[in-house]
C-alpha cells in the first residue's frame, strides 16, 4: 500500500471525479485500438455512427472473435489484431451505439436466458448441499460379518451423521 503524500488542491477534486480512466488496463486499450484500426483501414473511422449500429451483427462477430480465442487462436488471420481486442471493439461499436442514439436493436423477443441462468445456478448449490445416500456398509468377505479383518469399512468410505457412505 503507498504512502498519501501531501497534494495540490486539484488533485483533491481530481480525484472525486468519475470515472477513474486510469484503472482500465492498458495492454486492454491496446487492444482494442489496435482491432478498431483495422476497422478504420477497412470501413473508415467511426462509420458506424454515420450508418448506425446493428446490434445482431456486432454480437456475431463478438462471438466469432471469442470463440476463436476460446479455441486456441490468438490473432485473427486477417488483421492478425488480437481476438480480444476485435471483441472489446465490437462491444465498444455497440456501447457507442447505445449513447449516439443510433443503435439499430434487432435482438430477438426477450426470453428467459437470465432466469434459467439463475435457476441453473441454484440447481447446482443445491447438488453441491445434497448428501450422498447413506449406504450400510456390508463386508464380502467369505468369513463373514464378523471377520475382525473386515470388521471395518475401506479406507475410500467416510463416516458422516454417524453413518458410511461410500
Amino acid at each position: 500500500m503507498t504512502e498519501t503524500k501531501p497534494t495540490n488542491p486539484k488533485d483533491l477534486i481530481g480525484i472525486t471525479k468519475q470515472p477513474i480512466l486510469s484503472a482500465v488496463s492498458t495492454a486492454s486499450i491496446l487492444y482494442e485500438a489496435r482491432a478498431m484500426a483495422d476497422g478504420v483501414e477497412k470501413y473508415g473511422a467511426f462509420n458506424y455512427r454515420e450508418k448506425g449500429v446493428r446490434i445482431g451483427v456486432y454480437v456475431d462477430a463478438c462471438l466469432r472473435h471469442v470463440f476463436a480465442y476460446f479455441d486456441g487462436e490468438e490473432v485473427a488471420a486477417d488483421s492478425k489484431a488480437h481476438h480480444l481486442g476485435h471483441a472489446k471493439a465490437c462491444l465498444g461499436i455497440i456501447i457507442d451505439g447505445i449513447e449516439q442514439g443510433n443503435l439499430v436493436d434487432d435482438r430477438p423477443i426477450s426470453g428467459r436466458s437470465p432466469a434459467l441462468l439463475e435457476r441453473l445456478r441454484l440447481e447446482r448449490v443445491a447438488k453441491k448441499a445434497e448428501k450422498p445416500a447413506a449406504v450400510p456398509f456390508t463386508s464380502i468377505c467369505a468369513n463373514g460379518p464378523d471377520c475382525p479383518l473386515c470388521a471395518k469399512p475401506p479406507a475410500w468410505w467416510t463416516e458422516a451423521d454417524g453413518e458410511w457412505r461410500p
